[in-house]
């Protein structure tokens, strides 16, 4: 009945508003957003795009070519020369690299702690929230990212920050490694260190730093199963207008 409701409810938006439907996920890294991202997709039928993706694709350029992601003098010059694109294939986010597709490669530990280092350069985050916003204008997208509700659908109309204890992200990125045979030299204790730190850099940044807008409902998953996750802001999608 939950389904059936929301899929009426964006349809009703659609007819009224004569706009796209946007959906906007803000939170801190291991949080479950782009879970919950996906499986709200995947109800109502609109597409996702997980901006984190983007952000590892550009700081894999950077590792690749030896370059410190956080090093904003030789990352600009790779920006004119840079194409990141996202493509959707049966429901899964596919992100390529001037033309490769990356989408396993920028899943490690190094890749995760150069997207939140080259994401401190203004520059990167303007490229890539144009494509973004871009990528908004041609679909009905729920996005989730750092800094999407503020910075790059401002307007969306549905605005959600997903949060969780460092120790419980902690604690699911450490299984999310072990079931892909990565990270073997990593400690909950180390990751959980790694993810603050991350934290850090993500909501102190002078340009667009991640933060939760005063509209943006709250939903800390630290005690919820992804199903109740989702359900929570399907809710809160149909008691809106």
């Amino acid at each position: 009945m939950l389904y059936w409701s929301i899929g009426r409810k964006v349809g009703q938006l659609k007819m009224k508003r004569k706009q796209r439907i946007h959906i906007a996920i803000d939170g801190p890294a291991g949080a479950g957003k782009s879970t919950v991202a996906k499986h709200i997709a995947e109800r109502l039928s609109i597409l996702h795009l997980d901006t984190g993706a983007m952000y590892r694709a550009m700081a894999l350029k950077a590792l690749r070519l030896g370059i410190e992601p956080g090093d904003a003098e030789h990352v600009l010059p790779l920006l004119p020369r840079t194409e990141i694109t996202v493509e959707n294939k049966n429901g899964i986010q596919h992100t390529y690299l001037d033309g490769e597709d990356v989408s396993v490669l920028i899943r490690t530990p190094e890749v995760a702690k150069g997207a939140s280092d080259i994401g401190v350069i203004p520059e990167v985050r303007i490229k890539l929230a144009e494509s973004q916003r871009q990528f908004a204008q041609e679909h009905d997208v729920i996005m989730d990212g750092r800094e999407i509700g503020s910075f790059v659908l401002p307007d969306a109309p549905y605005k959600f920050y997903v949060t969780a204890s460092a120790e419980e992200r902690a604690r699911r990125r450490l299984a999310e490694l072990r079931e892909k045979g990565l990270g073997m030299d990593k400690t909950l204790q180390s990751l959980q260190e790694e993810i603050l730190a991350r934290d850090h850099t993500d909501s102190t940044r002078a340009f667009a730093p991640l933060v939760r807008v005063p509209e943006a409902v709250l939903i800390d998953t630290t005690d919820m199963s992804i199903d109740d996750a989702v359900n929570e802001v399907l809710r809160c999608i149909i008691a809106g207008e």
